[in-house]
C-alpha cells in the first residue's frame, strides 16, 4: 500500500485517511491506525498529540485531494455545460461514498469544530467553484432560462452526495448514476 520514501507522519495520515473513509472517527482507533501504517505507538505520537491531531491532518489532505480533483476537471477548457458533465460523470469509488461526504455523518466529525471545519470548507469551496462554472455557462449565453447559480451549484453537490447514499442504500452505483443521468438531462434542456 505504501510506497518507500514514505516518511512514517505521511503512512499515518493515509492509513488514517482510508479508515475514517471505511470506519468512521469512532471506529478508527490508533492501534488501527499504527497497523495499518506498519509504525509504533511511539512513532504515531512523536509525529501527532493525538487521534484527534491526526484525523484532523488526515481530513485536511482528504479534502484538499477533493478540491483538487473537482478543479482539474471544473477549471478546464470547453463550454461550462461539458465541464459540469465531466464533473457529473467523473469515475468515483460509488459504493464507497464520498471520503468528504461521509464525514457529515460522522456525529464525532459534527460535534468538533476543528474537525468539522475543513468538511465545511471544501464543500462551501466546491459550491463555489460550480457556482463560478454555472456563472460562466449563462453570461456566455451557453446556458439559458431563470437559473440561480447558487442554487443550481448546491442541487449538483446535493444530487452527488445523495447519488451516493443511494448506491450505498441499494448496494448498486446504477442509483448513483440515474441521479447524475436526471440531473444532465435537466441541465441539457436549458443549453442554448
Amino acid at each position: 500500500m505504501y510506497t518507500r520514501g514514505m516518511t512514517t507522519s505521511e503512512r499515518l495520515i493515509d492509513a488514517t485517511r482510508e479508515l475514517l473513509w471505511e470506519r468512521g472517527y469512532v471506529g478508527t482507533s490508533p492501534k488501527a491506525i499504527q497497523q495499518a501504517a506498519g509504525a509504533g505507538q511511539g512513532s504515531m505520537y512523536h509525529h501527532f498529540a493525538g487521534k484527534p491531531d491526526l484525523a484532523l491532518a488526515a481530513i485536511r489532505r482528504t479534502a484538499e485531494e477533493m478540491r483538487a480533483t473537482a478543479e482539474a476537471v471544473l477549471g478546464g477548457e470547453g463550454p461550462a455545460y461539458d465541464r459540469l458533465a465531466a464533473y457529473l460523470l467523473r469515475e468515483r469509488e460509488v459504493l464507497r461514498g464520498c471520503p468528504v461526504g461521509r464525514l457529515t455523518m460522522d456525529p464525532d466529525v459534527v460535534a468538533s469544530e476543528e474537525l468539522r471545519a475543513p468538511v465545511d470548507e471544501t464543500l462551501d469551496w466546491l459550491r463555489g467553484r460550480l457556482t463560478g462554472v454555472v456563472q460562466e455557462g449563462l453570461d456566455s449565453g451557453e446556458l439559458t432560462g431563470p437559473l440561480n447559480p447558487a442554487e443550481l451549484a448546491a442541487t449538483i453537490v446535493a444530487t452527488v452526495q445523495g447519488g451516493y447514499v443511494l448506491a450505498r442504500a441499494s448496494g448498486s452505483p446504477a442509483a448513483f448514476d440515474h441521479a447524475v443521468r436526471g440531473l444532465l438531462a435537466l441541465l441539457s434542456t436549458r443549453t442554448a
